[in-house]
């Protein structure tokens, strides 16, 4: 499934030496008044600039009417913390509020690129191509990048989130961007620690399927149903497995052939987890692999969006399925495919 995150971008930390020094100065620092601003332009930011150097950039842009002021407004700001690096879309002659409230503003990023929780590494491809990437250049990043200790392959650890693209950066400088915010995401959750019963590559796998396969309310349920149907020797038979195969996306309704695609990656044939990620999940679905809900279901199944229904039962389960086939074909789940 598709959905939309705007988790913090590259953070960019103020000095908080100088303080007291600022807010000792700019009380009665010159600032726009609110509601006064002029014509766009775009301002870049540079990676790891500080607070004072990003009032410098504003100022001279004409975008605030003093360095004091802006200062003033961003260390008061918890917000401020987490201004991305990059080009910004920004009007002149603002308030320091104004500024930093439109600093923060993602569709004032024209070079901004989102990674959808779930997403495919060949969607993110597909993203970075129409920024201007080239795909020999992408592809070619991909065996360079350094990945995180434990891991394997590219397909699961470049992490869902915005990035602003900068200046002259190169495809190997924003993929691994991507795979470092994975590595801070994957230490806080534990998902590479030690684990009883699967390595790091199995239980990221099991977060990509808790990932494609529901909506953040069901991942604990999802995940107790994946571990139930292995424990029992059954197999996984997710749609989304052979959806990974065949690059389909939507509710899209399963012909008896597809679930016989011969791929190691298609659970209707193949007992076990898939060899690796079916997409790239982010940090809810990674804690659900790590922490399943305390139930014994083995089907599941979304009647229609926002209900999906867990059961031990086989007969309550194809009851659902009937519910299910009827609201698809009543189009309540929007365009399938």
């Amino acid at each position: 499934m598709f959905r939309t995150l705007a988790p913090p971008l590259t953070l960019i930390f103020f000095i908080t030496a100088s303080i007291y020094l600022v807010r000792s100065q700019s009380n009665t620092a010159a600032d726009f008044p609110i509601g006064t601003s002029g014509s766009e332009r775009v301002v870049d930011i540079a990676s790891g600039a500080t607070g004072s150097q990003i009032a410098r950039v504003l100022f001279e842009a004409k975008i605030v009417e003093s360095t004091a002021a802006f200062f003033r407004i961003a260390v008061s700001d918890k917000r401020s913390a987490v201004i991305a690096p990059g080009n910004h879309r920004i009007s002149t002659h603002l308030s320091s509020k104004e500024a930093l409230d439109q600093l923060l503003d993602p569709t004032r990023m024209p070079n901004l690129l989102k990674v959808n929780e779930g997403a495919w590494s060949s969607e993110i491809y597909s993203s970075m191509k129409a920024k201007g990437f080239s795909l020999a250049e992408i592809y070619k990043a991909t065996s360079q990048i350094i990945p995180p200790t434990g891991t394997a392959g590219i397909e699961g650890l470049l992490f869902p989130a915005q990035y602003n693209l900068l200046k002259g950066e190169t495809a190997l400088a924003v993929l691994q961007r991507m795979v470092d915010r994975f590595s801070v995401e994957a230490k806080a959750s534990g998902i590479l620690g030690s684990s009883a019963n699967f390595s790091p590559m199995q239980l990221l796998t099991i977060a990509s399927l808790i990932q494609a396969e529901g909506d953040t309310v069901d991942f604990a349920k999802i995940s107790a149903v994946i571990r139930n149907r292995l424990h029992s020797g059954m197999p996984l038979q997710f749609d989304t497995t052979v959806h990974f195969i065949k690059k389909v996306r939507g509710h899209v309704f399963l012909s008896s052939a597809s679930t016989k695609i011969v791929s190691p990656y298609n659970t209707y044939i193949h007992y076990g987890l898939p060899p690796g990620p079916i997409g790239n999940p982010g940090r809810a679905a990674m804690d659900a692999a790590l922490h399943p809900a305390d139930g014994k279901w083995i089907f599941f199944i979304t009647v229609k969006p926002g209900d999906t229904r867990f059961t031990v039962s086989n007969i309550e389960f194809l009851r659902w399925k009937k519910e299910y086939e009827i609201n698809l074909k009543a189009g309540r789940f929007g365009n399938t495919q």
